[in-house]
């Protein structure tokens, strides 16, 4: 029996969810302070500057809390007052809203690769990457597991999840910028262990999707799925949702560490096709820029991310395996070059999907 009809289960709760998710971004549009989306231009013309953070899921919590404190910061420095709508999705889902036409100002997504399609688009300028600091990633992550409490599939590493009877939920890499990262991480595991093995490496991947039981559009949906709705054994999570989990349901899970994972680099840029249309553009380059500042940097690393001031990232030790092996996307070339090889139609994802 080929993956894709083990999937069939799964794909149908997965659009059960994206239908969810597609309703629910549709109003998710919201701001720091009363305005909304279709409010934007109004605002402009009172006075007020609004813009736009087109996101992706995880990061809705991490942006209401900076929101307010970018705000305040804003007022006080240019002695006028801001609002900031966000909107969240699958980060593929949410790049191509915005190359169809979504009015971000700026996009904080989760990974390189899809804000290199808006730039495509025509939308952003050449070079955005190197506007920022560390490649425009003001804040890393890594890849991690959820677990129940207890732990009771014993679940310590990636070999653990290819187990007969492991229930896996995990995100869609075609929607979804985090399960990129979840599939590379997975992937060098495998070819670590195999002697870099590509044929192995694919046979082990093969393996962990064959035990995937939902399969969510966004790995907000997918820790949804895991947590509220109690599906699987485990979550292949961003680190960020399962400390905040963790947290938020004390008693009932764990976050295991896996031996090797992956430096997940969420990317930020000003869309400055649309900026320059809506004359915000200094204060696009504001709202990025601050993330760089101590207070966001506390913020970044209080929301489960890791800042990128390193000497900020090392008072949250406590909280961040400091130690774990993590392999990059210069290990796999580049996104252009893993795009090519795992993720575009006909690649060795859709190869495992429909083999």
């Amino acid at each position: 029996m080929s993956i894709k009809n083990l999937f069939k289960t799964k794909k149908l709760k997965s659009t059960v969810a994206l239908a969810l998710i597609i309703g629910i971004t549709a109003g998710s549009m919201t701001a720091c302070g009363n305005s909304s989306a279709d409010e934007k231009t109004s605002a402009n013309s009172s006075g007020k500057i609004t813009i736009t953070n087109v996101s992706y899921d995880p990061t809705r919590e991490l942006y209401q809390k900076y929101n307010e404190a970018f705000v305040k910061y804003y007022k006080e420095k240019n002695n006028q007052e801001i609002e900031v709508v966000q909107s969240h999705g699958g980060s593929g889902s949410q790049a191509r809203s915005v190359i169809e036409g979504s009015d971000a100002d700026v996009v904080t997504l989760a990974l390189a690769h899809d804000i290199t399609l808006v730039e495509q688009a025509g939308l952003i300028d050449e070079g955005w990457i190197n506007e920022f600091d560390g490649d425009s990633s003001p804040y890393t992550s890594t890849i991690v597991f959820l677990v129940r409490k207890g732990n009771p599939k014993n679940i310590k590493d990636w070999d653990d999840l290819i187990k007969d009877g492991v229930e896996i939920i995990n995100p869609d890499p075609k929607s979804s910028g985090g399960a990129c990262w979840n599939f590379l991480a997975a992937w060098q595991y495998a070819l670590n262990n195999n002697n870099n093995d590509e044929a192995k490496a694919k046979e082990f991947v093969t393996k962990l999707y064959a035990n995937v039981t939902v399969m969510d559009s966004g790995a907000r949906g997918a820790t949804t799925t895991f947590v509220e709705n109690g599906q699987g054994d485990v979550l292949i999570a961003w680190e960020n949702e399962a400390i905040n989990s963790v947290k938020e349901y004390p008693g009932e899970y764990e976050l295991v560490t896996p031996s090797i994972s992956i430096l997940a680099q969420p990317s930020v840029a000003i869309v400055d096709a649309n900026a320059k249309k809506n004359g915000t553009q200094d204060a696009a380059k504001q709202y990025l820029e601050y993330l760089y500042s101590d207070e966001a940097q506390k913020i970044i690393g209080e929301n489960g991310y890791r800042p990128s001031n390193q000497e900020i990232l090392k008072t949250f030790s406590d909280t961040f395996d400091l130690n774990v092996e993590l392999v990059t996307i210069n290990d796999f070339g580049g996104w252009d070059a893993a795009y090519d090889k795992f993720f575009n139609d006909g690649a060795i994802f859709d190869e495992i999907y429909n083999g």
